[in-house]
């Protein structure tokens, strides 16, 4: 549920109502501090207007502003998902990477807002996905995820002591299969529009399994030539292997410990945020299996990808796939939905 559940509600709120059962936004949402970099210390990364119409319509409360998440520090989980990394043909990348069973394999960045390599480059996107200009085929697949906006809480010694999230919705790690590559990041960000979030995100206060997202679904699908298939597998958010406080504590962890160096395809990523010390974070916490189609499937010019968020108590799968097949999720209740075009680069 929101914290108004009427037009007039959402008006003192400051948060369109909406029939999702995310958790109360009763909080005021991260700004950027006025010593921390950022396009507008005055501005919200996501906005809350009102919209007389999500009352009857169900969709998330919170609609994301692009231009403030350019102060945003991107990073993902790797491994989250079991099956994904073979699927993925990456999963000798992690050979030599010590991990807990069960277990994700570690974090990596794919944005780093100011900074001075291709991991500077704003990759987020909510309507496209361009191609990388480059001679060789482009052999993108879509990475179907879920987005968390995070607040980090640095310790007196710089690195994050605690990371709050505060909303929650579809998200694209589009990667390169790129061969000999040696980081993983390496096939996160080739430049504007490499990344995808949903234009409207739910409202959270944890991750907890238990919690208000229990019911949340993730689902893919790619249109090509008129038809619509599957990507990756309809699959609940509490079946990610970690999930809930065990990630967000496995996250803070890994930003703390986690090392990089030659042979491994993972970097120092608290290092990166101990350099700038940003205060909001974007994570991508892990791709679900693909389907048969997904997995033999490269994006072309011409494709349209959709990742959906859903509530599951509100939606059913098979009406997911009808509202995407029909171009109109709109007839979706309780949906975070990413729709992106593949274009020429």
């Amino acid at each position: 549920m929101c914290r108004a559940h009427t037009r007039e509600d959402a008006v003192h709120a400051d948060v369109a109502p909406c029939h999702s059962h995310a958790a109360p936004a009763d909080h005021d949402y991260p700004r950027p501090r006025p010593d921390r970099p950022g396009p507008d210390h005055r501005r919200s990364p996501v906005t809350s207007t009102p919209d007389p119409t999500s009352a009857t319509d169900g969709r998330p409360p919170i609609r994301t502003d692009l231009e403030q998440l350019r102060g945003a520090f991107g990073f993902g989980v790797a491994g989250n998902f079991a099956g994904h990394l073979e699927q993925a043909g990456e999963a000798s990348d992690f050979v030599g990477v010590v991990a807990e069973q069960g277990a994700p394999k570690g974090i990596f960045p794919f944005y780093v807002p100011g900074g001075d390599t291709f991991l500077g480059a704003f990759p987020l996107s909510s309507d496209r996905t361009p191609l990388p200009v480059q001679d060789e085929p482009a052999n993108l697949q879509l990475e179907p995820e879920v987005g968390v906006l995070f607040r980090a809480v640095y310790g007196s010694d710089g690195a994050v002591a605690a990371l709050e999230p505060f909303a929650l919705g579809a998200f694209n790690d589009c990667s390169i299969r790129r061969p000999g590559a040696t980081k993983i990041s390496q096939k996160k960000n080739w430049g504007a529009g490499s990344k995808g979030v949903a234009a409207e995100l739910f409202a959270v206060e944890d991750l907890d399994p238990e919690g208000a997202t229990r019911e949340f679904r993730l689902a893919s699908f790619l249109r090509r030539d008129g038809e619509t298939h599957p990507y990756g597998q309809d699959s609940p958010l509490p079946a990610y292997s970690y999930y809930g406080a065990q990630l967000v504590d496995w996250m803070v962890e890994r930003l703390a410990h986690q090392e990089g160096g030659d042979g491994t395809p993972l970097e120092d990523v608290g290092a990166l945020l101990r350099a700038g010390r940003p205060e909001l974070l974007l994570v991508g916490i892990g791709a679900t299996r693909y389907t048969e189609y997904g997995e033999t499937t490269f994006l072309r010019e011409g494709d349209v990808s959709t990742v959906v968020v859903y509530d599951g108590a509100a939606s059913t799968p098979e009406q997911v796939l009808a509202a995407v097949a029909a171009d109109d999720t709109s007839t979706l209740a309780g949906a975070s939905v990413l729709r992106q075009e593949v274009v020429a680069g």
